[in-house]
């Protein structure tokens, strides 16, 4: 069942069309800045991918992809749920060099996603990743880059403000908090929880090292095994006054390398994963070393202009109690 938190006297500060308007300007903004920062050039990506190619990202292991059969090949394709795998074989296939990448508008279905203000079973999101170098994959790199994407997000939120008049105050400088930290910091609370009191002090935190059990005998949350390196990931949080919690834009970090790869799939029951191509080609040294994320496009249009609901900056599928709640507030679902 959806669960719809709205403001107290709530009222949206841009009419449907202005709200239109607005986001074709983030967006035309936004991956300006960002390719600037990380020296990445625009590809196209893919809608969907074979289904034995082992290229889907598998999220937390449990969320079942849309597939569909192919009547020209006689195969199946399903729907991507991220590029997080693909993007990698593309920097190799594209032979594009040291510290430059690419990025792509990836649009998914995920299905079995929960209903709320922040979530939707249609995703859209830039999808971002670069190669990096032995002497580049650290934890400094991977901080490095993470401020550079909040400069790019304080960047846009700027020239939104002077364009539209609206949008929040966001914090430039980033606190950088591991899960086992949080987790030593608020012992009674849920890993949701304490991202809520942690980002409501900070205002905006980078959130390292999640997928893996912490001392508790928990995950903080779930990260497939086979693209992040669990010691070298992370979440970009704000703090989102509107809705009184934490935000999360961006889910990223420094991938996998074969030694991670193999540990992360021992860890997870997955090695017969090494059976299919990608990682095959990452064990046998065949893919580059690389960073990479994805970066939520309407997270980031309903954080830019303080808007409630993710339905009013995309346009979805919601359930009755959702479209009923939304109409009596006086929040138009696009």
């Amino acid at each position: 069942m959806a669960k719809t938190f709205i403001p107290e006297n709530y009222r949206p500060a841009l009419g449907v069309y202005e709200t239109q308007e607005a986001i074709a300007f983030i967006k035309a903004s936004f991956q300006k800045n960002l390719s600037a920062r990380l020296n990445l050039l625009r590809v196209s990506g893919p809608l969907f991918v074979d289904s034995g190619s082992g290229l889907n990202d598998d999220l937390n292991g449990v969320e079942r992809p849309v597939r569909f059969d192919v009547k020209a090949t006689g195969t199946l394709a399903e729907v991507v749920h991220s590029l997080a795998k693909w993007k990698r074989y593309a920097l190799h296939k594209y032979h594009f060099k040291p510290l430059t990448g690419l990025y792509t508008d990836m649009n998914a279905i995920r299905r079995d996603e929960e209903m709320d203000n922040i979530h939707s079973v249609y995703v859209d999101q830039w999808d971002w990743e670069k190669i990096i170098t032995a002497e580049t994959r650290n934890e400094t790199y991977l901080r490095q880059t993470v401020c550079e994407i909040v400069n790019a997000v304080c960047d846009t939120a700027e020239a939104v403000k002077e364009r539209f008049g609206v949008g929040p105050e966001l914090k430039r400088e980033v606190t950088f908090v591991t899960t086992q930290e949080l987790e030593d910091l608020y012992p009674g609370l849920t890993p949701r929880m304490r991202e809520d009191a942690f980002v409501a002090e900070h205002g905006t935190v980078f959130i390292m090292q999640i997928g893996d059990v912490l001392r508790s005998g928990i995950k903080h949350d779930g990260r497939a095994p086979d693209y992040d390196d669990w010691t070298l990931n992370g979440d970009i949080m704000f703090y989102n006054d509107l809705l009184g919690r934490a935000f999360e834009i961006s889910s990223m970090g420094i991938r996998v390398n074969k030694d991670s790869l193999l540990s992360q799939l021992e860890k997870s029951n997955a090695t017969d994963r090494l059976a299919f191509p990608f990682h095959k080609a990452l064990v046998n040294g065949v893919l580059p070393l690389t960073m990479g994320g994805g970066i939520g496009q309407s997270r980031l249009c309903m954080l830019l202009l303080e808007k409630a609901h993710i339905g009013e900056v995309q346009c979805s599928v919601w359930d009755t109690e959702t479209v009923s709640s939304c109409t009596e507030a006086g929040i138009t679902l696009l």
